[in-house]
């Protein structure tokens, strides 16, 4: 039986939420049906019948399927809401058990001693978007921000944005004036400017080149650079720390027609 792309999409995130394949096919399967007996669900998602039952009383114990208990039996999943609300809390529940578990985790120390200046590579845009909304959330005197590509400005990284403290300058540069409009109007207590980094704007490289996806530098002393990959579209970055680290002193000058005058670097 042919199978539509968004039923297989479906039936893969759920597996990824913990679900075993055929309890994400008969949950799945359920919900293209108003009702459905184990005959009618084993044809339709090619479930052994024998199965079918063992996948119904896992999926009815987590919420998510319910049972008429008539001659054959009937069974019906629970409506959309409830269900996505049902594994998000399960999903938010696991979350909070492994922080928990690895907070809790004895910390093997190799040495007392560790480097001043760090530089780590990272990737994936969710982990890139974490990363320097903690590093932003940590900032104490100066947030220094270059958007090199108009689909990192998130509605998260907006919103870690605006709850910046009063006292700390919040600096961000785009590489066009629309999208500086763009993020004016997100932050409106942003000092923004258009970034004048020529080879930030690509004007001079081919399509199939890297480009600039956000540069970021905290308190003079932290820096992550991102790119984006061209053939992937992936994100990836590295990180430094260290506030005599040679990348960060870099930075502090590339950056600098951003930075407010009584700060930029001499």
């Amino acid at each position: 039986m042919d199978t539509p792309e968004n039923v297989e999409e479906a039936i893969e995130v759920l597996q990824q939420l913990g679900l075993k394949e055929y309890e994400a096919r008969c949950f799945v399967g359920l919900s293209r049906l108003n009702t459905g007996t184990a005959k009618k669900l084993s044809e339709l998602t090619e479930v052994p019948r024998t199965r079918v039952y063992d996948a119904i009383r896992v999926l009815e114990a987590q919420g998510l399927v319910e049972i008429q208990h008539s001659s054959p039996q009937q069974f019906r999943a629970v409506p959309l809401e409830e269900a996505t609300e049902t594994l998000r809390d399960q999903y938010e529940e696991r979350v909070e058990r492994l922080h928990d578990a690895l907070d809790t985790v004895d910390v093997v120390d190799e040495g007392d001693e560790s480097p001043v200046q760090q530089i780590w590579a990272m990737a994936g845009q969710d982990a890139i978007e974490n990363r320097t909304d903690q590093l932003i959330e940590k900032a104490t005197n100066e947030i220094v921000l270059v958007i090199g590509d108009e689909s990192l400005l998130t509605e998260d990284l907006v919103e870690t944005l605006n709850e910046v403290d009063d006292g700390i300058d919040l600096i961000i540069g785009t590489l066009t004036e629309p999208l500086q409009d763009q993020v004016q109007a997100a932050v409106p207590d942003a000092t923004t400017f258009v970034s004048g980094l020529e080879w930030l704007h690509g004007e001079y490289t081919e399509e199939d080149d890297t480009a600039i996806g956000r540069l970021l530098l905290i308190d003079r002393s932290t820096i992550l650079v991102s790119s984006i990959m061209p053939d992937t579209k992936e994100e990836q970055a590295i990180f430094g720390e260290g506030f005599g680290n040679g990348l960060v002193v870099i930075a502090r000058r590339l950056m600098a027609q951003g930075l407010i005058p009584a700060r930029d670097p001499q």
